[in-house]
């Protein structure tokens, strides 16, 4: 009797091989081969899920969107929009080996994308649904602005993501600095 295999997992599975690659090596060293071998499958069999590289790399930044989205929405609705905004921030941090390995893996994506079209639209296009979700539940903490406000807190999340991977040493002055920009970014102006 033939074995039913769930596609779907087959590429995810895939997808996070490649993600574990891009963050440990980049992805210059980024093949069919390699990833296949990172999966346990041959070339053939991940051919089979991915007809080309490039199919593969945008599956995997999809994926790393995903990873990103379910961080978000994990945080929890009734925090008030200070401690909405510091939780926020912290689930796109690398903080731990799991999102280190996402940060170093997006930003392999970002250099990659200045030179491949495609892959630029895709992560454009996950930019605006992060963007999104951020907005969404931004405003539903009764912040102030919430496009704004996610604009603001993707370019600290972005800047401090990249200095916690080259310095990770530096963590608790980057949290203390993440801290400070939460506190601006809440701040209220005179009079209102």
């Amino acid at each position: 009797m033939p074995r039913s295999v769930d596609r779907p997992e087959q590429r995810r599975q895939i997808g996070a091989a490649l993600l574990r690659l891009a963050a440990e090596e980049g992805l210059s060293r980024v093949s069919v081969r390699t990833v296949a071998a990172a999966s346990g499958r041959s070339p053939g069999a991940v051919q089979k899920y991915f007809r080309t590289k490039e199919e593969l790399l945008l599956f995997a930044a999809e994926l790393a969107g995903e990873r990103t989205e379910r961080r978000i929405a994990s945080v929890d609705p009734g925090l008030p929009p200070r401690e909405t905004l510091r939780a926020l921030l912290l689930t796109t941090l690398p903080l731990d080996e799991e999102r280190r390995a996402e940060a170093a893996a997006q930003l392999s994506f970002a250099v990659h994308a200045a030179h491949h079209p495609r892959l630029a639209e895709t992560r454009r296009r996950i930019d605006r649904e992060v963007h999104g979700a951020l907005a969404r539940r931004l405003g539903a903490a009764g912040c102030p602005e919430p496009g704004a406000t996610a604009d603001a807190l993707i370019a600290v999340s972005d800047g401090l993501a990249l200095r916690l991977l080259y310095a990770p040493g530096e963590r608790a002055a980057l949290l203390a600095a993440l801290d400070r920009a939460v506190d601006a970014l809440t701040a209220r102006p005179a009079g209102s």
